[in-house]
């Protein structure tokens, strides 16, 4: 049921590594600065959060998904940063 949603980190971290997954190039796009890939990642953060929730997500839910998938990338970015 929708309205037992909750945009906590258990329950938006696993739809947040999928975005991750399957947009891999965008998140290569946006370690190296490319413009629009932001934009374009924490708009399928919000998306897929939503469409598990089955309703529009809060401003306050929606900044914290854009929170937590700025969380994500940097930790992305972190790990490529240590594979040298």
């Amino acid at each position: 049921m929708a309205e037992n949603f909750s945009v906590t980190n258990e329950i938006v971290d696993p739809i947040l590594a999928n975005v991750i997954t399957v947009n891999q190039d965008k998140v290569v796009g946006w370690i190296y600065g490319e413009p629009g890939a932001w934009g374009f990642l924490s708009g399928q953060a919000v998306a897929n959060v939503r469409d598990r929730a089955d309703r529009r997500l809060t401003d306050q839910e929606r900044r914290l998904v854009w929170s937590r998938m700025w969380w994500w990338l940097e930790q992305v970015k972190a790990r490529m940063g240590n594979q040298s």
